[in-house]
């Protein structure tokens, strides 16, 4: 594949990309990289599948591809490549919330010499660096940074630069409980999108509107919040964007949470921890417990369910960590309500109610793995020894 049929096929993808065709769009990319040999524009389809992946919440993918980019851009000897590379690869760890490495390659790209691009993508750097400080809760360092990526905006005319930095700032000042500032950024990014964003992806107001519906929450303007979230939600369904559905799934919850309507709550916070689990944002799912906690709290009551939910995804976070000491001590503790609670299959020994799977309750009311029992082909409960036998049992 030449040089300017490599250019014609990622405008292809590109149009599919747009119009919403995503896994058409990732085909056609997919053929490029296979095909061609023109290095710039495997560099290029490169750089479309580390965004298109990112919004898909593929974050793994996102890394695969980011690190084939730093080698094309090596076997190019061209620094602005390797600019654009390192950042794409910020930008990956920043997403995995490996906030230290993201911090490492925004100084390695910071680090690199003056090259064309650096004007370009500065601003995008120290974004990427602001949000990784975030995440770390070193808030002065995130601000400095916030501060440094707005000047950059403000000094290229980059109101798309802006208006993400400005959305950043809105969850900065929602940590830090300054609930006003929180509101205003992402209402001074929402503005930069009536503005200048008719040219611009549907993300950037989907991702003021999510930002403004936090800061509305926090407020208590529950009407205003629910609002901005349908409307944000609206877009990422329509998109594809995984990792902004988690988020308003998240935030929807809060409401009710704030609302006192704990009932729908809860299944909204098992539907964005399923997702945030999926695409690997431990930050998001360590969110999804404080907001878990705080229902539980607002009961006054955690029943023994409750505390087995609580060590179960307690687990899954101090694993996904590698806190050992941690992780032991909540799996002891859900071991220990399994028992209290008897919810474990007398057969295969795992617990029961931790994931979707078909069960069997025999005349003694001990409660079975449906397959466990028709593998086993028992005739009296493993538990008392009591017959299983009763008509129309299956």
């Amino acid at each position: 594949m030449g040089q300017d049929q490599t250019k014609q096929q990622i405008t292809k993808g590109l149009q599919l990309y747009q119009s919403n065709q995503t896994e058409k769009a990732l085909q056609v990319w997919t053929k490029v990289l296979e095909k061609s040999s023109d290095l710039v524009g495997r560099f290029r389809v490169l750089g479309c599948l580390v965004t298109a992946h990112s919004e898909m919440g593929r974050y793994k993918e996102m890394l695969k591809f980011a690190v084939v980019q730093i080698d094309t851009a090596r076997e190019l000897e061209d620094a602005d490549f390797l600019l654009e590379s390192y950042l794409n690869l910020a930008r990956s760890n920043e997403k995995l919330c490996e906030f230290h490495k993201t911090i490492s390659y925004c100084k390695t790209c910071l680090g690199l010499p003056g090259t064309r691009a650096a004007t370009q993508l500065g601003g995008q750097v120290s974004l990427s660096m602001g949000n990784a400080f975030l995440g770390l809760s070193l808030f002065q360092k995130a601000l400095e940074s916030f501060e440094k990526a707005l000047r950059y905006a403000h000094n290229n005319d980059d109101t798309m630069l802006e208006c993400r930095v400005c959305c950043s700032l809105g969850s900065f000042y929602a940590q830090v409980k300054d609930y006003e500032k929180a509101l205003f950024f992402p209402c001074k990014a929402a503005e930069l999108v009536n503005d200048y964003g008719k040219g611009w992806s549907l993300k950037y107001r989907a991702m003021s509107q999510y930002h403004m519906a936090v800061a509305y929450r926090l407020l208590g303007h529950l009407g205003s919040a629910m609002e901005c979230c349908e409307e944000s939600m609206k877009i990422a369904l329509q998109h594809g964007d995984r990792p902004l559905q988690a988020l308003c799934l998240l935030c929807f919850a809060d409401i009710h949470r704030s609302r006192g309507d704990l009932e729908t709550a809860f299944p909204r916070y098992d539907s964005a921890m399923s997702i945030m689990t999926e695409i690997g944002n431990r930050l998001g799912q360590v969110q999804v417990l404080l907001g878990v906690a705080k229902c539980w709290v607002a009961r006054k009551a955690l029943d023994k369910l409750g505390q087995l939910k609580l060590h179960c995804l307690s687990e899954s976070i101090y694993r996904s960590r590698g806190l050992q000491r941690e992780l032991r001590a909540h799996v002891v503790r859900f071991h220990e309500c399994v028992e209290e609670t008897e919810l474990y299959c007398g057969l295969c020994g795992e617990s029961i109610g931790e994931k979707n799977s078909r069960l069997q309750a025999l005349p003694c009311s001990h409660i079975f793995h449906l397959r466990c029992l028709q593998n086993n082909g028992t005739r009296s409960c493993p538990n008392c020894h009591r017959s299983s036998m009763k008509p129309g049992f299956v």
